[in-house]
């Protein structure tokens, strides 16, 4: 008969990714669960993940197209904010319920026991699936616009894993803070709004003067929502833009990962 023994970790390590493969149904279950929970009894089902985004791009696109007349260049407002507001909607989303996820699953958490990444991980996973329903609206409209994908397209999927990062990263490091200090749930929403705005959502890279654009670029959001929009429009991306955020972006998923595992040991008793 095999036995397992789980012992707690010490120090900083890494994730067991070994075990969390070994896992991978029981994420996938998870993932479900949470797709359910959060469609199962809404009328229009997944089709919020179409409404939510239009409505906010239709709202900006008067505000800031209309009222405070931002250029995009030769980009019409609407296409330019869509492929702003939708990246945005999938980070902030992932980001939050990965934030929130340990607490959400307290109930859970301290009873069974599974690789504690799996918590932070679901609803990042989860949350593509909206995603992926929410680029049909994009496809609309650049279709209205006779915008149409170029070989620059084949770079998508990796701006969507740069994308998961930004989310994880901040996600693993405070859910572990969240699981002591409740704090973390109040001030979140209020973050999450303000960060829209150190990103180009609204508004181009080129609003910013040029010798702040190094220090801008290390948000790693920037190069998330710009790598996008350039492969959606067809145009090369600006690397220079989207290196410094992909390098930040790591280092705050690997301080997260070790944090995470740091922490992971008291995580059932604290919560």
């Amino acid at each position: 008969m095999d036995v397992t023994i789980i012992k707690a970790t010490s120090g900083l390590q890494f994730p067991d990714i070994k075990e969390l493969f070994q896992r991978r149904e029981l994420l996938s279950t998870l993932i479900w669960r949470t797709l359910k929970a959060e469609y199962a009894q809404s009328i229009l089902g997944l089709a919020w993940a179409i409404i939510q985004p239009l409505i906010q791009i239709l709202l900006f696109t008067v505000v800031f197209g209309k009222i405070a007349k931002i250029t995009t260049g030769d980009l019409p407002y609407l296409l330019f904010a869509s492929y702003g507001i939708i990246p945005w909607t999938y980070m902030s989303s992932s980001m939050t319920g990965a934030v929130n996820s340990l607490v959400v699953n307290k109930y859970i958490l301290t009873k069974i026991y599974m690789p504690r990444l799996i918590y932070p991980l679901t609803p990042v996973a989860a949350k593509l699936v909206a995603f992926a329903v929410s680029l049909v609206l994009l496809l609309i409209i650049a279709v209205y616009y006779r915008v149409f994908p170029t070989w620059r397209i084949i770079l998508l999927p990796l701006f969507i894993g740069y994308m998961m990062i930004v989310s994880l990263g901040p996600g693993l490091l405070f859910s572990t803070v969240s699981v002591r200090y409740r704090d973390v749930q109040y001030a979140l929403p209020f973050v999450i709004r303000m960060l829209m705005y150190t990103a180009p959502v609204v508004y181009p890279v080129t609003a910013i003067p040029e010798k702040y654009r190094l220090l801008y670029s290390l948000n790693p959001i920037v190069g998330a929502i710009e790598g996008f929009r350039a492969c959606g429009l067809g145009y090369n991306p600006d690397w220079t833009i989207i290196w410094p955020g992909i390098i930040t972006a790591l280092i705050v998923l690997l301080a997260g990962a070790l944090y995470f595992t740091k922490m992971e040991r008291i995580f059932a008793d604290v919560v």
